[in-house]
């Protein structure tokens, strides 16, 4: 059996959890703003989607983005070696996400590391979801600006933002230099 990359394993998440919603590639399209065609490819593991199509498409399946990068079966262990914490690249900014959290039944959160480049940005449409998920965006290295609806807020390294997902949001890093920042994210159930 060959490695399974990070496309495959978004493609199975996708795959399995529009399933488990028992809903059709063309409802899911329609729900989430994201055509057909390339909600097939990304099912098949064939697209490189941007971090704007992939919140588009956790709207529409009702997960959190990190969600969507979870290994298929729930941890053994409640330890996640850096070893086993997959890396994804957003092919449009380049920003760098690594879920760092093991996945487990009845996990109240999901912890993500996340690596900006400079002067990088990307605007995700949020909107409401059948339950609302919290984010708590906790600088470690770097400034950034972060737009959640109207406010608009400069953090530096040791700040922490919280925010729930339910209006359009952006990052961009505004610096020569590049940013880090952990990302916390809790689900009303």
């Amino acid at each position: 059996m060959k490695d399974e990359t990070i496309h495959d394993r978004i493609a199975r998440r996708v795959r399995d959890l529009r399933a488990a919603r028992g809903i059709s590639l063309e409802a899911l399209a329609t729900q989430c703003g994201v055509s057909r065609s390339m909600l097939s490819l990304i099912e098949r593991g064939e697209s490189s989607p941007t971090a704007v199509v992939l919140e588009k498409l956790s709207g529409g399946l009702g997960v959190p983005l990190a969600s969507l990068f979870d290994p298929p079966e729930p941890a053994a262990s409640p330890v996640l070696r850096a070893a086993d914490q997959v890396a994804w690249r957003d092919p449009h900014s380049g920003y760098v996400r690594r879920n760092v959290s093991p996945v487990a039944p009845g996990n109240p959160a999901q912890i993500v590391d996340v690596s900006f480049p400079p002067h990088a940005r990307v605007t995700y449409e949020s909107g409401p979801r059948p339950s609302l998920v919290h984010q708590y965006v906790w600088m470690l290295e770097g400034t950034m600006e972060i737009t959640h609806g109207d406010d608009v807020h400069t953090l530096h390294a040791g700040d922490c933002l919280a925010m729930g997902l339910d209006r359009p949001n952006s990052f961009h890093n505004p610096a020569d230099t590049p940013a880090r920042y952990a990302v916390v994210l809790t689900t009303d159930h």
